[in-house]
């Protein structure tokens, strides 16, 4: 009897040290909120791929963010010169385009209800959002499965945080569809914690603001640019294309009829006459490639030298975010 009860206990001492050997879900939470929200500041270098369309695409991410509120977040496509850079300051929130000279400012509170993969403040916040999140561990790293909270979540409703287990910072995200298949990944080259930069690093008025790959004004005209087609895959859709000359160069307008009734123009972007920022109507998106502005009915975007804007009465904000972010030159599938 005495060596039962003495079985017994050994068994009760061996579960509860296991026990104490893995860290719960929550525990893990709470460290990574305190290790990545509580800092004064970061700086993250990343590479985005984005999956969408034919080919994928590769930009180069450089993010900053000083407390409480101040970010800047530099995207540029991967040998390519453009880029394009998003900034939050006391001020409100710019979208800046170095190659067309141009700002726009909207009145947003981007990103606290839009949050964004490279943003490890907002991953942290998705965490703890998604009250049915699931955490497993694999080799060294803790994975974190969770709801999107952001505009592309009704087509990319889900993501896996990876976090290194030593460092307890994020290696990479895997963003993905209904079908669990993975269409934008984010990989972390480098995280910086507790980098403050002053709030005029923020400005977006002064000259010369370093967007990491600052370029003069292109005329848009001469580059030859090509002419792009939505690829969602909707049935019982038509579409018709006219074109006509402007002095900017070619404007294309596409009507598209059926199951889905919408509209798309596309011409040469402008460059700006000066470097005053210009309101504009709508709440900034990022479509991962460039930053749009969106509103009840109409989507627009400057991307590869083009102006792009799409209207419909009748599709939903999801669903125009979903034909922005699959437009490409290869032509309709």
């Amino acid at each position: 009897m005495r060596s039962r009860i003495v079985a017994l206990l050994l068994v009760v001492v061996m579960v509860l040290l296991a026990a104490c050997g893995t860290p719960s879900k929550e525990d893990v939470a709470k460290k990574l909120s305190d290790k990545w929200n509580d800092t004064k500041g970061y700086e993250v270098k990343a590479t985005m791929e984005i999956k969408t369309g034919a080919e994928p695409r590769i930009y180069d991410v450089v993010v900053w963010y000083t407390k409480p509120a101040f970010y800047r977040v530099n995207v540029s496509q991967a040998g390519s010169e453009d880029s394009q850079m998003i900034v939050r300051n006391e001020e409100g929130v710019f979208v800046v385009t170095p190659s067309l000279g141009k700002t726009y400012k909207f009145q947003s509170d981007w990103p606290a209800q839009n949050s964004q993969a490279y943003l490890i403040g907002a991953l942290s916040e998705d965490i703890k959002a998604d009250k049915n999140a699931t955490m497993t561990e694999k080799d060294k790293a803790y994975i974190f499965e969770t709801a999107t909270r952001n505009n592309h979540k009704k087509v990319l409703p889900t993501q896996q945080i990876h976090v290194d287990k030593k460092t307890m910072l994020p290696t990479h995200v895997s963003i993905m569809d209904e079908n669990k298949e993975e269409k934008i990944r984010i990989t972390f080259g480098q995280i910086t914690l507790g980098k403050e930069r002053k709030a005029s690093d923020y400005d977006v008025a002064k000259d010369g603001v370093d967007t990491g790959k600052e370029q003069a004004p292109t005329d848009v005209k001469k580059t030859g640019l090509q002419t792009y087609y939505p690829s969602v895959e909707w049935e019982g859709v038509t579409m018709d294309e006219e074109q006509m000359e402007t002095e900017n160069g070619t404007r294309t307008f596409m009507t598209f009829s059926g199951s889905k009734e919408f509209s798309i123009v596309q011409e040469p972007a402008a460059v700006a006459d000066s470097k005053i920022a210009v309101s504009i109507e709508g709440d900034p998106v990022d479509l991962g490639f460039t930053v749009a502005a969106v509103t009840e009915n109409s989507i627009r975007w400057e991307s590869a030298g083009i102006s792009f804007f799409i209207a419909s009465e009748t599709l939903t904000t999801d669903e125009m975010i979903e034909v922005a972010v699959s437009m490409q030159a290869e032509g309709m599938k």
